[in-house]
């Protein structure tokens, strides 16, 4: 008799011979400093892997089919290159999402990505309201965000994405976003928020409140199927209904993260050293890092769980989210933070915050936010060109607005 297959999440768990997706950071530049900012960019590394050797890592990913890469950063479009990466990932059968803050999205962008299947494009947007989003976002940032949408809508780009963090200053406005969403034909996608890159210092003050992860749950158990969560939320199955999406942390399972330098990390909300399993510069590149780190095979073993085990929920939360626990201060085989059933804010009371570990890279501006809707141009955004030379490292180099010196 043939033995029954394991469940998919008890299969992924275990690890895959490649990632099924996983996040590319093509760059720390960025024209905007969110105050939540996963990988704390702002400034442009001068390390950043070059054309070749991105083309070079696409070749490894189509030899190892993987389905998809998410490109993030930073904001990716700064890279000059931008277009060329994203043409031959999709000649070579590999599959591209995008995260954009819109300020490279014109006409012509538009029309490119509603005309090419293989590449799908996520527009960030943290508040249903200029205001909401722009005190975490930053000045402008709305508008153009509303603008790329616009002009992909108009291109007749279907489908492309919203993306949201929650935070308590936004939850209240899940039926804003979805009524967003579905003016433009786009899908929403809301992520968690985690204590990660600038968000360490954000999270006290940001992170949703017990009442308001139950509004989130409610709202996406009614709303579940027409909004995409990855792997965000699977902690507050512990609720007591499993959520559309990965009800399992992937990390170092069925994804990884690629950053800017070509660090490999095991999940892109853990940018630290502790989760550092190479580099795709070194002998054997991406792929010997993903079969062959020590650092993967330990997140592979069966976790025991620590004290949550003895929780009636582990079987649904599993524990919850890795990075969240580690940049708080709490042990990898103890609560989520922000457990449901409060075993986190109990953890939370005793932990050493004040020596939280903190993420190993920072390549914030100083400053706040950059304005991006400059004064005079109609409520347009301002046209912000790549910069004038591979090794500028500020994103703003190259800047030209129309009737001033550049």
């Amino acid at each position: 008799m043939t033995a029954a297959p394991l469940p998919l999440v008890e299969q992924f768990q275990f690890g895959l011979d490649a990632p099924i997706c996983l996040t590319w950071e093509l760059t720390y530049a960025c024209n905007l400093s969110c105050v939540h900012c996963l990988s704390s960019s702002g400034r442009r590394d001068p390390r950043e892997l070059s054309t070749a050797e991105c083309l070079s890592l696409i070749d490894e990913f189509e030899r190892m089919q993987v389905f998809y890469v998410n490109i993030g950063g930073g904001e990716p479009t700064m890279r000059p290159d931008f277009w060329e990466i994203v043409d031959y990932a999709t000649d070579h059968h590999v599959g591209v999402k995008f995260s954009t803050n819109g300020v490279r999205i014109n006409p012509a962008a538009a029309t490119r990505i509603a005309t090419n299947s293989y590449v799908d494009v996520q527009i960030s947007l943290d508040g249903a309201t200029e205001a909401v989003n722009d005190a975490v976002r930053g000045k402008g940032s709305y508008a153009t965000a509303v603008r790329a949408m616009e002009l992909l809508a108009s291109a007749g780009a279907t489908g492309f994405k919203l993306s949201v963090v929650m935070t308590r200053h936004n939850v209240g406005q899940l039926d804003g976003f979805l009524a967003i969403a579905d003016m433009f034909g786009a899908q929403l996608r809301l992520t968690r928020l985690r204590p990660s890159g600038r968000g360490a210092d954000s999270w006290d003050d940001l992170h949703l409140r017990p009442e308001q992860q139950r509004t989130l749950y409610d709202w996406l158990l009614e709303h579940g199927e027409r909004v995409l969560t990855g792997d965000s939320f699977f902690h507050l199955a512990a609720y007591g209904e499993s959520l559309p999406g990965l009800n399992l942390c992937g990390a170092g399972r069925v994804v990884c993260l690629v950053d800017p330098i070509g660090d490999v990390y095991a999940c892109p909300f853990a940018i630290h050293d502790e989760f550092k399993a190479g580099n795709i510069r070194t002998p054997g590149g991406f792929q010997r890092i993903w079969r062959e780190s020590e650092r993967f095979a330990d997140l592979r073993r069966p976790q025991t769980g620590g004290a949550c085990t003895s929780c009636s929920a582990f079987d649904s939360c599993r524990g919850g989210c890795m990075a969240a626990k580690f940049f708080t201060g709490l042990p990898l085989d103890g609560p989520d933070p922000e457990c449901v059933r409060g075993h986190g804010e109990s953890a939370l009371r005793t932990a050493d915050r004040a020596h939280a570990p903190r993420p190993s890279q920072d390549h914030s501006r100083k400053g706040r936010s950059v304005a991006i809707g400059m004064p005079g141009m109609s409520g347009k955004p301002a046209a912000l060109a790549a910069p004038a030379r591979a090794c500028d490292e500020s994103p703003l180099a190259g800047l030209t607005v129309p009737g001033r010196p550049s």
